[in-house]
């Protein structure tokens, strides 16, 4: 089942078990993140457009030349994850940047970025990133140093990217909503992934920052005020070896930052059987959502946040399977 199924499937839910009227609500995100693809002259809908893309510079990286990379990896027939990293061993990374894209036509992936459209299109082994408004360009220098911007055209590299020089971030992204900001990022520490989350914008800033160590790597990052309480909260997906899992923060009226409890899939005897992983998570409104595949077909749960003995956590509210 696509994306699109699910989505509809998940909004039939929350129309069915809500009817909690949110139009007041500024849901607006500064910045949402999508994912991207490439290869030769095979038509994108038949290929895995994963690979390394490289600046016309890296081939001089010898000669202390910088130089930017794009890393694509093919999430499923309609959707990519792109990471964008730069040279990192003489100076800090010049452009750092994350996001998932979805498949716009053949040969194009798009993403919402600070609300602006950019575009990813593979031609030929080549891949061009660029606004889909020509005005809007100015929304990528955001992610890089010194007036830059990873706008432009890479080549295919055949092969690895070299690890002597490129920033070893694992992931990185800005999020803001309600005049609350979170800015993302993750390092490999000790053969785990160090999540540090600081918070911007807050009153008091009392638990800022929230730091996280888990095995597994960061999917997507997502905000949205999801109790409908005026302070926004923040969402990541993880995975680890195929299981899915997730790591949320709220924000306590806007003063402090506490981190949200989500119960495993595996400790819920309710939802648990036939459960091996592969799970999508998303959000939707005040809703998270999340499917994954059982013995007799697709199991898809709905949770709202709630208020705990001692503090917020995720709370199962319905539970489908087709």
């Amino acid at each position: 089942m696509n994306a699109n199924k699910f989505l509809i499937l998940l909004l039939a839910v929350i129309t069915f078990s809500s009817c909690k009227d949110n139009k007041g609500q500024n849901t607006e995100t500064k910045e949402t993140t999508e994912v991207i693809g490439v290869e030769s002259t095979e038509t994108a809908s038949n290929q895995d457009v994963s690979g390394n893309y490289v600046t016309d510079d890296y081939n001089k990286r010898d000669e202390g030349y910088d130089w930017v990379a794009v890393i694509i990896n093919q999430v499923s027939d309609h959707s990519i994850n792109v990471k964008v990293r730069s040279r990192a061993d003489k100076k800090r990374g010049t452009c750092t940047f994350d996001t998932k894209a979805n498949k716009k036509d053949d040969a194009t992936y798009a993403a919402d970025v600070s609300g602006k459209t950019v575009l990813f299109t593979f031609k030929n082994g080549n891949l061009n990133i660029a606004t889909e408004n020509p005005a809007d360009e100015a929304a990528l220098f955001f992610y890089c140093s010194g007036g830059a911007t990873f706008a432009g055209d890479y080549s295919k590299l055949n092969g690895e990217l070299d690890a002597s020089q490129i920033d070893k971030t694992l992931y990185s992204k800005v999020l803001m909503l309600q005049d609350v900001g979170f800015n993302i990022s993750a390092v490999e520490k000790n053969g785990e992934t160090e999540l540090t989350v600081n918070a911007f914008g807050l009153k008091e800033n009392h638990g800022n920052p929230q730091v996280v160590t888990f095995k597994g790597n960061i999917v997507d990052a997502q905000v949205e005020d999801l109790d409908a309480d005026g302070s926004p909260e923040l969402v990541v997906f993880t995975e680890s070896e195929g299981f899915g899992s997730v790591v949320a923060f709220s924000t306590l009226n806007k003063n402090s930052m506490i981190p949200v409890y989500f119960p495993p899939v595996s400790e819920n005897a309710k939802i648990n059987e036939g459960y091996n992983g592969q799970d999508e998570f998303s959000l939707v409104e005040t809703t998270l959502g999340q499917r994954f595949p059982t013995d007799k077909g697709t199991k898809q749960v709905s949770y709202k946040l709630v208020n705990g003995e001692a503090g917020k956590k995720f709370e199962m509210t319905n539970v489908s399977e087709f």
